[in-house]
C-alpha cells in the first residue's frame, strides 16, 4: 500500500470539492483500487486534532512511510517569513514548517491546483500573505522548498496545477505514482503532468468551427467563438478540460465562458479584465501557441471572407438560428 497524506493550507477548498467529483469510480474506490491508504485529510478524515498530531510527528521521526504527500493552496511565508500568518490548528506551528519537515519525508511530493503550484489566487494583488507556490513563486522556480528540492523518489514537486484541479487529473497522477511510473520526463517545464498538460483546451472545443471561420461572440450567451472579444485562452491554455470534461460534459467553454487559463501560473493577474481580448491594431495580444502573427492575420482575414452566413448569425445569437444546410445526393 501507498500511503497518502493531503494538507490543506492557503485556498479555498475548491480543489477538494472537485476531487470529490471523481466518478466511474468514485474518488474513495479509486483509491482503494491503486493500492493507495489514505492516511488523512482534512474534510473526509475522522482522526481528532490530538491523532493528526501524533500522525504527523509518527512520519517525520521516520516511523510510518509517507509515499504521497499532497499539499492543496499556497503557502504562507508572512509576517516576515515567520509562517504566523497560518498557524496548523492546534498546534501553534507554522504551516510552512510542517510542510518542510514532512516534504523531507515524502516519497513524492504534489502540490494540488494552482495555489499550492504557483501561489494562485491567494499570492494576487499586493500579497500581504507572502503567499508562494511549493516550488515556484509565479513562473519563477523557488517557492517554499526551493528550486533544488527533489523528494525521496528523485522528483521535483509535481505541479497538478487548474483551479480548481480536473479530479481526474489527481486521481491519473496518483495512480501513476504508486505504480512507480513517475518520472521527470513525465512532466512539462513548469512541473505539470503531461497527461493532460500535452494538450489544449482548445482542442475539443465545441466552437471550435467559429473559431475556424473567426466567427465571433461579441457578448456573453452568444454562440461564436469567444478568442476575439471576450478573452478566452483556450488555444493558448494548456489542459485536456474540452476532451475530458467535467461529470462527462462540463467545461468553461462549454458553460459560455472563456478560458482564463487556470493551469499556467500567474493567471489570476492576466493585467486586464478577464473578459477583453486586448488587441495591438486590431490583432489580438494573445494568439494561439506557435502561431505567427503574421500568419494569424492572414488566416483570419482568408476565413472571414469564406465565413458562411450561418455561422455569421448562429456566432451573434444566443441560441442556434440555422443549421447546416441538407444536401441531397446526385443521382
Amino acid at each position: 500500500m501507498a500511503n497518502l497524506l493531503w494538507l490543506q493550507s492557503g485556498g479555498c477548498g475548491g480543489c477538494s470539492m472537485s476531487l470529490l467529483g471523481a466518478e466511474s469510480p468514485d474518488l474513495i474506490t479509486t483509491l482503494q483500487a491503486a493500492g493507495i491508504q489514505l492516511l488523512w485529510h482534512p474534510s473526509l478524515s475522522e482522526q481528532t486534532g490530538a491523532e493528526v498530531r501524533a500522525l504527523l510527528q509518527r512520519i517525520i521521526d521516520g516511523e510510518l512511510a509517507l509515499d504521497l504527500l499532497c499539499i492543496e493552496g499556497s503557502l504562507m511565508r508572512g509576517p516576515n517569513g515567520t509562517g504566523r500568518f497560518h498557524l496548523f490548528g492546534g498546534t501553534g506551528i507554522p504551516m510552512i514548517e510542517w510542510v518542510e519537515k514532512l516534504a523531507a519525508r515524502a516519497r513524492y511530493t504534489l502540490a494540488i491546483g494552482s495555489c499550492a503550484a504557483y501561489g494562485g489566487i491567494t499570492s494576487a494583488g499586493d500579497n500581504h500573505t507572502d503567499a508562494t507556490g511549493l516550488q515556484f513563486e509565479g513562473e519563477l522556480r523557488g517557492g517554499l522548498l526551493g528550486s533544488d528540492y527533489r523528494s525521496a523518489g528523485e522528483l521535483p514537486v509535481i505541479n497538478v496545477s487548474g483551479c480548481p484541479v480536473h479530479p481526474n487529473w489527481v486521481t491519473e497522477t496518483l495512480i501513476e505514482l504508486a505504480l512507480e511510473e513517475g518520472a521527470t520526463e513525465r512532466l512539462d517545464t513548469l512541473g505539470r503532468p503531461r497527461l493532460y498538460a500535452d494538450q489544449l483546451v482548445h482542442h475539443g472545443c465545441t466552437r471550435n468551427e467559429y473559431y475556424e471561420y473567426k466567427a465571433s461572440a461579441e457578448r456573453l450567451g452568444q454562440q461564436g467563438c469567444m478568442m476575439e472579444h471576450l478573452g478566452c485562452l483556450g488555444t493558448q491554455a494548456h489542459g485536456d478540460c474540452n476532451t475530458r470534461p467535467w461529470n462527462g460534459e462540463g467545461s468553461c467553454t462549454r458553460g459560455g465562458y472563456a478560458c482564463i487559463n487556470c493551469t499556467a501560473p500567474e493567471f489570476e493577474e492576466p493585467r486586464h479584465a478577464f473578459m477583453e481580448t486586448p488587441k495591438i491594431a486590431g490583432i489580438p495580444v494573445g494568439l494561439p501557441t506557435d502561431m505567427p502573427k503574421a500568419w494569424f492575420v492572414a488566416l483570419a482575414s482568408l476565413s472571414k471572407a469564406a465565413t458562411p452566413e450561418r455561422l455569421k448569425e448562429n456566432a451573434r445569437s444566443e441560441q442556434l438560428i440555422y443549421p447546416p444546410t441538407q444536401h441531397k445526393r446526385k443521382n
